[in-house]
């Protein structure tokens, strides 16, 4: 039984290895296959040329007939293409099985059995690659720089487009800039406080509400004043992408991976290792429980409908057998459940190693998400932070969290098969909410109450 067990996995292990093995080849076969359809196109409605209404004399529907095919192809080359790029670069362009050369199929198809030469095969791929290349060629067009819509010329590194690292690296850069900038502020700040008195003794012509005044005037009217602006705007508009790109990889890269790995790798497995017939009906004394509560209901429905008449009488070996019939149906769908629960603790152990693999990846993504962040907090007013704070502490330490606590806990230990303990599930209740709420009054008097005192004033006259 266990080598057939073993001979399973194994196939179904070299089955996935095949496939993904094969699909460079396939990404650049059906990207070759597009390039065909295209040049045939052309070779047959319009003479060898470009599709384009200067080539034919087709009428202009039929040409956007043909351009909306066009379209459709070149779109899967440029998707297959990047599968193929990608692919390649991490399984290469599989090798054909290596079969028994003294089999008769083998000695009747050669062509078949016998991989061809490492040559061979490059030499086929850069013929295709070269035949790709040369019928989209005629279809792209290089885009010219759209004209800048500010009144100041732009500098050449500011209309580079830039590729991601190189985004990430550039705010980094503006980052550690606006730091260093508002660390000498802070200098700046603490000298003219250290100088105040010098400065309330030193008595002016003018007020200096009016020289400031005067000075943000000159600052408006400097002619790079226009490019700061729109280098922030770049930054900032770099920084919102950066950050939701990662908020979306944050989420879907381990709802993917439990998922996909649940469907094609876990399950198999599970099937594989446990018997249908021999695996245990219920993985723990609830759904035992469940599943009795279930069963004698429908045998108490069934003796009330007979009673009043709803149903026909039903004799005591009918009734054992309708009986034993649900309690197949029952026994099958707690056996599908236990399945299920077993597959769930695999699927999700990887999808948390998914997620931790995402955070140790995104290092420079982290520390634009958080500047992200602190930029939003601190765009809110007071009344609005102190509305924040209000919900989130209700919500999970308030007079009716207890509730939502345990329907969390509860849906956990159904999710995952664990029995349901009621005296955990109080523990945490009595236990967590209290060190969260400790946390955050922490925080509130420690960091906020620095960063924002009105904020903390709002938030006592809210909560009062």
């Amino acid at each position: 039984m266990i080598s057939t067990i073993s001979m399973k996995l194994k196939s179904i292990l070299n089955t996935l290895h095949q496939w993904f093995s094969d699909t460079p080849e396939r990404a650049l076969d059906q990207a070759y296959k597009a390039a065909l359809m295209i040049k045939a196109i052309e070779d047959e409605h319009f003479n060898s040329q470009k599709i384009s209404i200067q080539c034919s004399d087709q009428s202009r529907s039929v040409i956007s007939y043909f351009e909306a095919d066009l379209n459709k192809y070149l779109k899967t080359i440029k998707v297959r293409l990047a599968e193929f790029k990608t692919c390649r670069s991490v399984f290469g362009v599989s090798e054909p099985p290596m079969i028994d050369t003294s089999s008769v199929e083998a000695i009747e198809r050669p062509a078949r059995y016998y991989p061809l030469e490492l040559n061979e095969q490059q030499a086929i791929i850069i013929d295709k690659l070269n035949f790709i290349d040369q019928v989209t060629s005629r279809y792209s067009t290089d885009k010219k720089p759209d004209p800048s819509a500010s009144l100041v010329p732009l500098s050449k590194n500011q209309n580079q487009i830039f590729s991601p690292q190189d985004q990430d690296e550039q705010i980094l850069k503006s980052l550690s800039e606006l730091q260093s900038s508002s660390q000498s502020e802070d200098v700046d700040c603490n000298s003219v406080v250290v100088n105040s008195k010098k400065m309330t003794e030193k008595t002016g012509i003018l007020p200096r509400s009016i020289v400031e005044t005067v000075n943000r005037i000159q600052r408006e009217l400097d002619p790079k004043a226009e490019e700061e602006v729109v280098s922030k705007f770049r930054t900032s508009k770099l920084k919102t992408v950066i950050s939701i790109r990662f908020i979306l990889t944050l989420i879907i890269v381990p709802v993917l991976t439990q998922q996909i790995t649940k469907t094609f790798l876990v399950s198999p497995i599970v099937d594989s290792f446990r018997n249908h017939d021999e695996a245990g009906v219920f993985l723990n004394i609830d759904m035992e429980e469940e599943a009795y509560f279930e069963l004698h209901k429908y045998e108490e429905k069934l003796r009330f409908e007979s009673l009043i008449g709803i149903v026909p009488e039903v004799s005591p070996e009918q009734m054992e057998e309708l009986v034993k019939h649900k309690a197949e149906e029952v026994a099958e769908e707690y056996r599908g459940r236990s399945a299920n629960a077993v597959k769930n603790i695999f699927a999700d152990l990887l999808s948390l190693a998914a997620f931790a693999l995402v955070i140790v990846k995104s290092k420079r993504d982290i520390v634009i998400f958080k500047s992200f962040v602190d930029d939003i907090v601190y765009g809110l007013s007071d009344s609005a932070k102190a509305f924040i704070i209000i919900l989130f502490t209700d919500m999970f330490v308030g007079f009716h969290s207890p509730h939502g606590w345990e329907v969390i806990l509860e849906s956990l230990s159904r999710h995952l098969g664990l029995p349901e303990s009621r005296n955990f599930i109080f523990l945490f209740i009595a236990t967590f909410p209290v060190i969260l709420d400790s946390v955050i009054k922490y925080w509130i008097f420690r960091y906020l109450n620095r960063i924002s005192p009105s904020a903390v004033a709002t938030y006592k006259n809210m909560n009062e």
